[in-house]
């Protein structure tokens, strides 16, 4: 691969931010690159072979052979969610950090997105517990890599691989307040446990100001539209008392790990 060339720099700044795709790593000028989910889904013409849909598949097949070969031993398990922006020493990190250790000391693994803000803090609670910290990362325009606190860690190039691995791997989610990523996250399991796909799976939502308005819109719009019947709010449980969301989740944790409706 020829070097870029590349201006004078202080190297005694700041180190530039890490790019990472799979299992390579790109700095500098080699992190100017388009991420491998959006050749997946934009069309293009003239791609060379290592971007043509075949060549793809044996990629994303090898994700999924990657995450079951890390996970398949981790036994019962609990993702919590939340904002890469919750800065450190805040309430909300604060909070995270004691979910992830009340969910550690346990005895069941945590698993994160494996980045900054809530993940990380969960991922450090679960540390200091002594218990299992898990992250599965993924390939973004800003990744950071894994944080310091993640003990067990995936890289993902692809989305869907590794929302795979949340549920599967999981026997529920604690969600703390969070952007487009933790709703999507959030709206994935609550369609999954809906349709009945997986049964068993709590959803605990933590922050009632956050949380409320959305849970209001769902009743009073979507709800009263019938987009959804109104028992399929049940699917969430609301608190601000952390002790409780954990011990929703940590009593659903079993050792088999939720159930599969074939």
């Amino acid at each position: 691969m020829q070097r870029q060339n590349q201006q004078a720099k202080n190297f005694d700044s700041l180190p530039d931010p890490a790019r990472r795709k799979g299992s390579v790593v790109l700095r500098r000028g080699q992190a100017q690159t388009e991420q491998s989910d959006s050749y997946l889904l934009d069309t293009r013409e003239d791609q060379d072979f290592t971007h043509t849909d075949p060549w793809r598949v044996l990629r994303i097949q090898a994700e999924f052979v990657e995450g079951f070969g890390a996970l398949a031993g981790l036994g019962p398990a609990i993702s919590v969610f939340g904002s890469a922006r919750t800065s450190r020493g805040s309430e909300r990190y604060l909070q995270a950090e004691k979910i992830g250790e009340l969910i550690a000391s346990a005895g069941v693994a945590v698993i994160t997105g494996g980045g900054p803000g809530a993940m990380e803090a969960a991922n450090k609670g679960a540390v200091s517990a002594g218990g299992v910290s898990v992250g599965l990362g993924i390939e973004l325009p800003f990744e950071t890599g894994l944080n310091e606190w993640v003990d067990l860690g995936i890289n993902f190039r692809y989305f869907f691989a590794r929302k795979t691995m949340f549920v599967k791997y999981s026997q529920g989610f604690i969600v703390l307040p969070g952007g487009y990523g933790t709703l999507d996250e959030l709206f994935e399991a609550l369609t999954l446990v809906q349709t009945e796909k997986v049964t068993g799976f709590p959803i605990v939502l933590v922050g009632t100001s956050y949380w409320l308005p959305l849970l209001e819109w769902l009743r009073n719009t979507v709800a009263e539209e019938g987009a959804i019947s109104v028992a399929d709010l049940d699917l969430i449980q609301l608190t601000d008392d952390i002790e409780e969301a954990v011990d929703i989740v940590v009593n659903s944790a079993r050792p088999n790990g939720f159930i599969v409706e074939k």
